[in-house]
């Protein structure tokens, strides 16, 4: 698992725990989904590039560094709008692209029902949104879209994943980095990750 970050911030994992009680209410969950993504967003955007610019301080001209890379924002419909919030409070300049799909239940394989993305990119560095990284059938579908868009590099930021999930992704998309906050145990016979946290979608929208 070369490709696997798992971060090991202290103040993520206390709120990942807080995320996981059943008895936490939507509102609370959303800030703390919010907030495990913005710090996240520190971790994953390590090592954007960047470029020297000179800044003119009420002293004296200075160099300084400012992102040479444009960066998308990809959630994942509709468990990963409420990740965009937190990282929109680091990068406010990043662009929001919307990939809409839902796991069939039955076959347990993605199916896709939104996308506009334009013809050409508009971006650079495409980070892919999803709290829940379980069967991967979804995060591994996305790149596919990225990639036909013409994307070049692409990451993957969840917050849990299954081993069948990180598995499905390092197969089909070795190069796509993937940023998570824990790996759980496995998936159950639905396909939901052990212990997890629910259906993120359901817990964050308050339509468990």
């Amino acid at each position: 698992m070369q490709n696997v970050h798992i971060s090991s911030h202290p103040l993520i994992a206390h709120k990942l725990s807080k995320l996981r009680d059943a008895n936490t209410e939507p509102k609370k969950f959303r800030e703390l989904v919010r907030e495990i993504s913005a710090l996240m967003a520190y971790e994953v955007t390590a090592d954007l590039l960047t470029e020297t610019v000179e800044v003119q301080t009420p002293l004296q001209k200075t160099s300084g560094l400012i992102l040479k890379e444009k960066i998308g924002l990809v959630p994942i419909l509709r468990a990963g709008l409420g990740m965009v919030e937190g990282f929109w409070e680091l990068v406010p300049s990043a662009e929001v692209w919307h990939i809409g799909l839902y796991r069939d239940e039955n076959t347990l394989k993605p199916v896709e029902y939104y996308n506009k993305l334009p013809t050409e990119p508009t971006v650079s560095v495409c980070l892919i949104l999803d709290p829940m990284l379980a069967t991967g059938g979804s995060a591994t579908a996305t790149v596919d879209v990225l990639k036909r868009w013409g994307v070049k590099k692409i990451k993957f930021v969840g917050l849990i994943g299954a081993p069948e999930g990180i598995a499905q992704m390092s197969r089909f998309h070795p190069e796509v980095p993937i940023h998570l906050a824990a790996i759980d145990e496995r998936l159950n016979e639905r396909g939901y990750i052990l212990p997890g946290l629910g259906d993120a979608g359901d817990r964050q929208f308050g339509t468990a």
